[in-house]
């Protein structure tokens, strides 16, 4: 590979660590074709890739990104996943990292946010976007009753009165203000 050749790969992956809210670091070793082939398209169902990694390139690419605490976990064999939405390309990758024992978790990044394998596992656990959305427009839309039994004793109270006249909100909330002036 000629200067050339990795300046444009060292742009490629600097441009996919700076817009990627999502990046998962792997090792992958001994994986066939067919192996990297199936796990590039589970990837790009999900709305992600998977890239093979020149260590040295990517430490380059990482410089000036979101990322940069993760030029650590570049040494070896390593893989790198992005992706747009971050809980499918974490479901997607830990399934099949239990699938297969070649490709090994070795860490990421969500924004700013290093994490272990643990931190993907997690991430991994979490339902879609539109399900969290669902919940958020469901307890919006929930009697103040329902909602109050869910949330700490002073939200309890704010929500008990949600229904009330303006004024009386207006009360509480002077309440509250001079609660918190006097502690």
């Amino acid at each position: 590979m000629n200067r050339t050749q990795k300046e444009e790969k060292v742009a490629v992956l600097h441009d996919a660590f700076r817009s990627a809210p999502l990046v998962v670091v792997t090792k992958q070793d001994g994986m066939t074709v067919a192996e990297s082939t199936d796990l590039r398209r589970r990837m790009r169902e999900t709305g992600g890739r998977f890239r093979v990694t020149k260590n040295r390139l990517a430490r380059i690419a990482l410089q000036g990104t979101p990322y940069e605490g993760l030029q650590d976990l570049f040494h070896g064999p390593t893989g790198v996943a992005f992706a747009q939405d971050p809980v499918p390309l974490a479901k997607a990758i830990v399934e099949y990292a239990k699938k297969n024992q070649k490709l090994a978790i070795i860490g990421g990044g969500l924004g700013t946010y290093a994490f272990d394998v643990k931190g993907v596992e997690a991430l991994a656990t979490m339902p879609p976007i539109e399900e969290l959305r669902g919940k958020i427009v469901g307890l919006l839309q929930a009697p103040a009753g329902r909602i109050a039994g869910i949330l700490p004793r002073p939200a309890q109270n704010l929500v008990g009165i949600l229904p009330a006249p303006a004024g009386q909100l207006a009360r509480v909330f002077q309440a509250y203000a001079t609660q918190d002036k006097a502690a």
